[in-house]
């Protein structure tokens, strides 16, 4: 199978195998305008298996999807066929607006227009609790 190189886009890589459509959705590419193309199980070295999202275009995208979806991808940012930058994702600190509090007894479950946040409070495990109620995401 062949994928064309990208001139000017984005190029998500080391996503974990079966992870890219849940991205896609996350990240609403389904509403953009330029080419997408997801190649799922691609052989890696590294972690055996892996997807990867290729963008026909540079997009602003919403990185604390992405590091807490997928946080040890990897974001290139390509312009004139070339690697411009190289973005190394992680954890982040605070998830705004990305998940949902599950606690019926929440405060984000009576006030309508409530944002969902989210800390960070255990980095190793990847464990988010709600900053209304504590409970963990």
């Amino acid at each position: 199978m062949t994928i064309d190189s990208i001139k000017n886009g984005i190029v998500i890589d080391h996503i974990p195998a079966g992870r890219s459509l849940e991205i896609y959705h996350y990240l609403k590419l389904d509403r953009v305008d330029c080419s997408v193309a997801i190649l799922k199980n691609v052989v890696s070295e590294k972690l055996g298996r892996k997807d990867i999202i290729k963008l026909d275009e540079v997009l602003d995208l919403n990185y604390d999807v992405l590091g807490y979806l997928a946080p040890d991808c990897t974001v290139n940012i390509i312009r004139d066929g070339e690697t411009v930058e190289k973005r190394h994702l992680q954890l982040p600190d605070r998830l705004v607006g990305v998940i949902a509090c599950k606690n019926p007894r929440c405060i984000t479950t009576i006030e309508q227009g409530l944002t969902h946040i989210f800390k960070l409070t255990d980095r190793a495990n990847g464990i988010y609790r709600c900053i209304y109620c504590e409970s963990k995401a």
